[in-house]
């Protein structure tokens, strides 16, 4: 009989929370915001006037509030400091919004610092309140226990275009249970407090619920709040750095100052009440106006006509600074209720269970990099990420040469810079330990480092390429880990090869990019042209399907990037298929002409992105990416006797054991160069030779080769072309 109540309860609170969070987002209410903010600041109040709404939710809430009035009664233990787990989770659709571990880091700091009232500006509240702003003597611990135990660092990470439809903050949640990279399942409110950093609430910077016991398990038990309100870097703000100190104000029982029922600046606040005698009446203000005195009825208290306290962190002024006694004794008070979950959060068997104790430990390596691709030369930096606790490091880099550690850095340092003179693929493992255990993490192919710069005019047809994995030429995005560019060789415009994304089938919200190594346009006077085409083949699955190919520039090697050309929807292809679909005629294929690759992009790092935008539509192949100067041509541009020429190039045998053989035709004289590279880039032979007009035959001598796949690039002072082999 209990179990079936529990699951009568459980599945009121999850329905109830979604009839709250499934309304439509409102119009943007000036009225509940901060001045020059385009965000409404607060929606508790609003959360929980739609709960209020609810008779079952009402009965539960009479009940907490018994229990709660019997808690605020008793004296407020001093010296007694009540820790609660927090985890921070992000849920980012690949944006801004997927914040620096750093930024949550300095939200956690402010948060700690506001509530131990550790914060300088307590000792500049207006003289009215000195000696006022009071340590809550609460703190919030970062929880390195996932809830099936298993260690993690207190932030969990969610891709899903959800991050930006918060007019239903449930569906958000649900993303996040089920789709986060630490543990799929519920993170429960009475054990955790979860704070949800999203893309878009509903309109707000933030908002919760006040404790109830009817959410009191549930992980929608949280806070919700905006990126850029969280923490005073990166994204976040000074301005906006206490809005999760305000939100967690309301998440242990505190209303605004001016009460529960209405927007800042309302007349009417002052017939209400937020329940704490030490905070005057008021109708609350949405700037720091420190002379604000809006309402009389609290003089008999204090025994004078008292101001209005727009320094408390209840209030929407941007100079909020304290906690009042009373507040203080509130949200102490909400700590001891059972019923809403709050009094287990900080037992020693839940900061045990939930790893926040604060006594860390060693228990995962991970590292990053600020930049996973650059061009040879230039630096990048190897970021440790280990959790929870580590003292010393050691990092692995192979292969061992064509590379140097710099700035002083080493082996051993948490963070070492490197350049690279050699381009290919290097792989990193760390150790790292904290005196104690010692951990490692080897991550395969993890640093890129591209080929010199191509020639133009430059053309791909992807006819060298048995697979586009693990190529320095080229370099596959695909941060959904579902279907990425690949090699199609069953269609193409020219030749028999293109590049696809398989598209057709796929869940919707997906990106795949597709960038290309270094190709030197500074040979180009600047006061020349440059055209970028390409040619596609696309159809939608139905008539609705709204598509993107959007096409990125760099003139830095990749540093930075700047869109050049966005097909999307009907423009991307007005006809349908139902089924998956392929090319089969020229007629499939649409071709695209860029003219705007400027004159401040005429670089030798200069580098394209071709970055396809799934909706769960159809398949999209893309074939003859032309980078050239002058005009736009509908022929192929390609400098070693056009077509014709690439196609009399004959390769063999191939596969091979002791010798390949090459034999092309030439117009004109003209020197060459051959290079001979395995999958990872790294070259293997290079030779130089003077082809003269008519055929030519060149002997490459392979002896040398270890057995398996490589590729001869054929360079001319204006062109290139790259052909795959095999040595047996």
């Amino acid at each position: 009989m209990k179990n079936n109540f529990l699951l009568l309860i459980t599945v009121f609170v999850l329905s109830l929370f979604q009839q709250i969070n499934a309304q439509k987002k409102p119009a943007f209410d000036a009225t509940n915001a901060r001045d020059g903010e385009k965000v409404e600041y607060c929606h508790q109040h609003k959360k929980q006037a739609l709960l209020m709404e609810n008779q079952e939710y009402l009965k539960m809430k009479h009940q907490d509030e018994i229990e709660f009035q019997k808690a605020l009664k008793k004296p407020v233990q001093k010296g007694i400091i009540y820790k609660i787990p927090i985890v921070f989770h992000v849920l980012h659709n690949n944006g801004i919004e997927n914040i620096s571990d750093e930024q949550i880091m300095d939200a956690l700091f402010i948060l700690n610092r506001d509530f131990r009232k550790q914060n300088a500006d307590t000792a500049t509240v207006h003289a009215d309140f000195q000696g006022m702003p009071s340590d809550a003597e609460i703190e919030f611990v970062l929880a390195t226990k996932a809830p099936n135990g298993s260690c993690f660092k207190g932030i969990t990470r969610t891709m899903s275009p959800l991050s930006y439809q918060g007019d239903d903050g449930n569906a958000q949640v649900t993303a996040i249970r089920n789709g986060n990279d630490v543990f799929q399942g519920t993170w429960a409110g009475n054990k955790y407090m979860n704070v949800f950093i999203c893309g878009e609430i509903g309109g707000a910077a933030g908002y919760t619920t006040n404790p109830a016991s009817w959410s009191s398990s549930s992980m929608t038990n949280g806070i919700w709040i905006l990126h850029d309100y969280v923490g005073s870097i990166g994204t976040g703000s000074l301005n906006g750095s206490r809005a999760l100190t305000h939100e967690v104000g309301h998440w242990l029982n505190l209303s605004h100052t001016w009460g529960p029922n209405n927007n800042p600046g309302n007349a009417s606040s002052c017939t209400s009440d937020d329940q704490v005698e030490d905070t005057p009446t008021c109708i609350g203000v949405t700037a720091c106006n420190l002379n604000a005195n809006t309402c009389d009825q609290d003089n008999a208290y204090w025994g004078f006509n008292i101001r209005d306290n727009v320094e408390n962190y209840m209030d929407y002024s941007y100079c909020s600074k304290m906690y009042t006694p009373g507040q203080v004794a509130r949200m102490r008070a909400a700590l001891l209720v059972g019923s809403t979950g709050r009094a287990n959060l900080w037992t020693a068997n839940n900061l045990a269970a939930t790893g926040a104790t604060g006594n860390l430990v060693l228990c995962k390596t991970e590292f990053t990099a600020d930049k996973k691709t650059v061009c040879a030369g230039d630096q990048l930096q190897l970021l440790d990420d280990t959790y929870n606790a580590a003292t010393g490091w050691n990092w692995e880099i192979t292969p061992a040469t064509g590379w140097t550690y710099t700035d002083g850095t080493s082996a051993t340092s948490q963070n070492p810079k490197l350049i690279f003179t050699q381009s290919g693929l290097y792989s990193v493992k760390l150790t790292s330990t904290d005196g104690t255990s010692t951990d490692d993490e080897t991550k395969s192919n993890f640093l890129r480092i591209l080929p010199a710069a191509s020639t133009i005019p430059y053309w791909e047809g992807f006819e060298g390429y048995a697979s586009l994995d693990n190529l320095t030429n080229w370099e596959v995005y695909n941060p959904n880990n579902n279907n990425a560019y690949t090699i199609e060789n069953t269609t193409a415009h020219s030749g028999t090869q293109c590049a696809k994304v398989a598209n057709f089938g796929q869940a919707p919200s997906n990106i795949d990019e597709l960038t290309s190594a270094p190709i030197d346009l500074s040979v180009v006077p600047s006061n020349g042209s440059v055209t970028l085409s390409f040619r596609y083949a696309y159809r939608k699955k139905v008539t609705a399907d709204y598509e993107y190919l959007k096409v990125f520039i760099s003139s830095d090697c990749g540093n930075d990037w700047a869109q050049r050309k966005t097909i999307g929807g009907s423009q991307l292809s007005n006809l349908t298929s139902s089924t998956a679909w392929k090319p089969t005629q020229q007629s499939d294929w649409t071709t695209v002409h860029m003219i705007n690759v400027t004159n401040n992009y005429f670089t030798e790092n200069f580098r394209m992105k071709f970055r396809f935008e799934g909706e769960g539509g159809n398949n999209f192949y893309l074939d003859d990416i032309n980078l050239y100067e002058g005009s736009p041509s509908d022929n192929l541009v390609i400098g070693v006797d056009e077509l014709n020429t690439f196609n009399s190039i004959e390769l063999f045998p191939n596969p091979t054991e002791n010798e390949l053989n090459l034999r092309f035709s030439l117009d004109k004289k003209e020197d060459m160069k051959f290079v001979i590279s395995d999958l990872s880039g790294k070259i293997s032979q290079q030779h130089t030779f003077k082809a003269n007009e008519g055929s030519n035959l060149v002997m490459f001598d392979t002896n040398t080769l270890s057995a398996g796949m490589y590729f001869l690039t054929i360079g001319t002072a204006s062109s290139s072309k790259t052909m795959q082999f095999v040595v047996k």
